[in-house]
């Protein structure tokens, strides 16, 4: 199914939104980026998030993923929705997301629950949460997005609900793994048994671990959670991708045959990393995989296949927008603008078929080019209307 092909008529573009204030001048499509000690004036308004709004979320605050046959909602959509709408000061959004969210994906009598990771349409038509089980990725961005709405929008009852959803990720989606150690497993039940323990590495995204782990003591595993992020994906990666599941046995590691829609996002996480953040570095040099494909001349492979080295399908491009911060940090302002090319303008989002997973990266890498939004060293975020 295409993406709700009517409901946009952005005009404008994204183009029209590349403002950098540093020293006075646009930012082009090969300029450098610069660093969070600059002086800044308000952005214009988000071209992408005005669309990901009219496409993708309904009144009521559900954000839908149209090409999918049953029009699933998942925590990950309402997270990351939670996350843009703070990004772009739109209080009212965040507050619709939230509200449906905590309605329909956290059952149970207690206010705050684990949400459920998959909302959506039923085999006898009716809408209801059609898997329980929780996705620890969503659950840290819902949280990181709430504690920050709490600071950023001097609101406490979001600071409350960040604080009580990190607790219930400590409790039932952590554990310590033998050889590994402290460990936040992707989700509650179904990731771990006899001598054996499944982990997704784009699920440990080290900037929202670090600005969570400031909520809980020091002598808490969460203040170890950003190195073991680091080491897990040293561990896990070939020749600098990193694979999109990996399976720990007590000693080494299993690693999945494929690199793609999950992985995607490890190197996206990495780029928008503060420049003070001392796992940067150390981060980017094990992920170099698509930094040396591009300099080959190559495309990024919609998959690759870690063992045989064999790639499929070409670069979709919410994988551009992924690659934007990751090459921006690296000074690659060539390979940079050949991806932003790849991207299509706003206004044509609908009419090429985007769907909701893609115009998420783009949204993520964009607004992160355009100077939306940084993160600070401890994890902080910096939009820029604050």
């Amino acid at each position: 199914m295409s993406d709700v092909g009517g409901r946009e008529d952005v005009s404008g573009g994204r183009r029209r939104a590349l403002v950098w204030l540093a020293t006075g001048a646009l930012l082009s499509s090969t300029g450098p980026v610069m660093g969070l000690s600059v002086a800044r004036e308000p952005l214009p308004a988000w071209p992408g998030w005005e669309a990901f709004k009219k496409a993708q979320i309904q009144a009521d605050g559900r954000v839908i993923d149209y090409i999918t046959t049953d029009l699933r909602s998942t925590s990950e959509s309402q997270a990351y929705a939670m996350f843009f709408a703070l990004v772009a000061n739109d209080k009212l959004m965040f507050a619709s997301v939230w509200h449906w969210t905590r309605h329909n994906l956290m059952p149970g009598s207690a206010p705050i629950t684990l949400p459920g990771w998959l909302w959506g349409r039923s085999a006898s038509g009716g809408y209801r949460l059609l898997d329980g089980n929780s996705a620890s990725d969503a659950d840290l961005w819902m949280a990181y997005a709430l504690l920050e709405a709490g600071r950023l929008w001097r609101r406490e009852d979001y600071s409350a609900a960040g604080h009580a959803l990190l607790q219930l990720i400590q409790v039932h989606e952590a554990a310590r793994i033998p050889g590994l150690g402290p460990m936040l497993l992707p989700g509650r039940l179904g990731f771990a048994g006899t001598g054996w323990w499944k982990l997704n590495p784009s699920y440990l995204p080290i900037q929202v671990l670090r600005r969570c782990a400031l909520e809980l003591p020091p002598s808490s595993p969460w203040a170890v959670y950003p190195h073991q992020a680091l080491r897990l994906i040293q561990l896990s990666a070939v020749q600098g991708f990193v694979a999109d599941w990996v399976r720990w046995n007590g000693s080494s590691m299993q690693r999945d045959v494929t690199a793609s829609w999950d992985a995607i996002r490890t190197y996206l996480w990495a780029g928008m990393l503060a420049d003070e953040d001392a796992l940067r570095a150390p981060l980017l040099s094990a992920l170099h995989g698509p930094l040396d494909q591009l300099r080959n001349g190559q495309r990024m492979p919609e998959k690759i296949h870690l063992e045989s080295g064999l790639q499929e399908g070409r670069e979709p491009r919410g994988y551009a927008g992924a690659l934007l911060p990751y090459l921006a940090v690296q000074g690659q302002n060539q390979l940079l603008a050949s991806q932003q090319q790849q991207i299509p303008p706003v206004a044509q989002y609908a009419t090429t078929g985007l769907p909701y997973f893609e115009r998420m990266l783009i949204l993520f890498g964009e607004g992160w080019l355009q100077h939306r939004f940084r993160f600070g060293p401890q994890g902080h975020l910096m939009p820029s209307w604050a």
